[in-house]
């Protein structure tokens, strides 16, 4: 593996972890929401990674979003009789989001995230040694 593929290989996974942290944003923004107009309640989403080929060098493999994904777990129902968005039995539906895995899911990219960029940064740092090298002789 060259040093010039590390970068591909961690921008597509630093890529790939940004997303996965909008994802986990958005699920965290509608986790006490209820069902919308259409009655139906916010479905929490995941992402799913693919392994891709990159570049000509064999061996060499980046990461790509293939899918996001809708949870059909069903939401949440609370009996509040009194909330607009009742049911004929008295209960509201909230949407299925468990906001403490979703916590562990944003603190699982941001650190797949800062090792993806401490690697191109180590990567940076080797080749501007390198570059060093060759300038002192």
């Amino acid at each position: 593996m060259s040093m010039f593929s590390i970068f591909n290989v961690s921008g597509s996974a630093v890529s790939a972890q940004a997303q996965r942290l909008n994802v986990v944003a958005s699920n965290l923004a509608n986790a006490d929401t209820v069902a919308g107009p259409d009655r139906s309640p916010y479905k929490a989403r995941q992402v799913v990674f693919t392994t891709t080929p990159m570049g000509n060098e064999v061996g060499t493999a980046g990461v790509t979003v293939s899918n996001i994904t809708e949870d059909n777990t069903p939401g949440r129902r609370v009996l509040d009789p009194k909330h607009p968005q009742a049911d004929a039995d008295g209960y509201v539906t909230y949407s299925n989001v468990n906001a403490v895995e979703e916590m562990v899911n944003m603190i699982s990219a941001s650190r797949s995230y800062q090792n993806n960029i401490e690697v191109m940064n180590t990567a940076k740092s080797l080749l501007m040694k390198t570059l060093q090298l060759g300038q002192g002789t």
